[in-house]
């Protein structure tokens, strides 16, 4: 899968994102301030990660910050991007299964590794078929933002 990263601090925990999406063997993109000399700033960086997805350069997005706050607020800005900040693996699969998110946005200073890891798990599970109350929900956000509905 591709996955486009971006984080405003060069945190430990992010290195260890990096790791764990190659380990895994999915194609990495990477924003901020783990890519010398692009913009690091927590409103353009995860903007960037976020338009790989709303423009299918990626599959999904992980945007982190010091919270998960401000990057989860600017990637929700991109048409076409439902970023969930989840710190638990039950969030994270929850913004998958129910929400069709397709951009995780993760805090650097509560996120432990093995936290992580769990939350990883959760967020690239495969997810069975959506129920029709589901399928509505989301296509109302594809509507309020002015995109159509994906799935996946």
């Amino acid at each position: 899968m591709r996955v486009s990263v971006s984080s405003d601090m060069d945190e430990p925990v992010a290195h260890a994102l990096l790791a764990e999406l190659r380990e895994c063997g999915h194609e990495v993109r990477v924003h901020g301030a783990l890519r010398p000399g692009s913009d690091a700033r927590w409103a353009f960086c995860p903007e960037a990660a976020a338009r790989d997805v709303a423009d299918g350069t990626a599959d999904r997005a992980v945007v982190c910050c010091w919270t998960g706050t401000g990057a989860s607020i600017a990637a929700n800005k991109v048409p076409g991007v439902r970023a969930a900040l989840c710190a638990d693996a039950y969030t994270a699969d929850g913004a998958r299964r129910w929400n069709d998110a397709n951009v995780l946005a993760l805090g650097l200073r509560l996120t432990s590794e093995p936290l992580l890891k769990e939350i990883l798990d959760a967020w690239f599970a495969p997810v069975s078929g959506r129920d029709e109350e589901e399928r509505s929900n989301v296509d109302r956000l594809a509507r309020l933002d002015g995109t159509r509905p994906t799935t996946g």
